[in-house]
């Protein structure tokens, strides 16, 4: 199940002025991570999860491996936007409760822990930053 990152990024703590110095790591490189390291998936596992060939999960991990790497030893902020993922479902966050959730129905989107209208659509944020 593809859902979006649970956060947008993440800041180094006690750099200045990294705004112009982050790191884009591309949401196939966040879910190549995602699949391998925190779920403990095998390549096989993870490529068929992200519908690409082995190979190309490896290339994306190596990728990944290589700006997170770059982002800890120059005290770089990471932010999670762009690539070629899509979401099983439409995700959103409340901006009144932050909670995260995907909504079935064409209708305008609501929060259906505080029933909030103000959402901001996930898939939208993550593709377009």
């Amino acid at each position: 199940m593809l859902m979006p990152p649970v956060i947008k990024g993440m800041s180094v703590y006690g750099v200045r002025g990294r705004k112009s110095n982050e790191i884009n790591l591309l949401l196939e490189e966040y879910e190549a991570i995602r699949l391998l390291d925190h779920q403990k998936m095998n390549q096989e596992e993870a490529a068929v999860i992200m519908n690409v060939s082995r190979p190309t999960l490896t290339r994306i991990y190596e990728v990944a491996r290589q700006k997170v790497a770059s982002a800890f030893v120059e005290g770089r902020d990471i932010i999670i936007r762009g690539g070629h993922i899509v979401f099983d479902q439409n995700w959103f966050k409340c901006n009144k409760c932050r909670a995260n959730f995907n909504f079935y129905e064409k209708s305008d989107p609501y929060c259906p822990v505080c029933e909030s209208t103000d959402v901001t659509s996930l898939n939208e944020y993550f593709k377009n930053g």
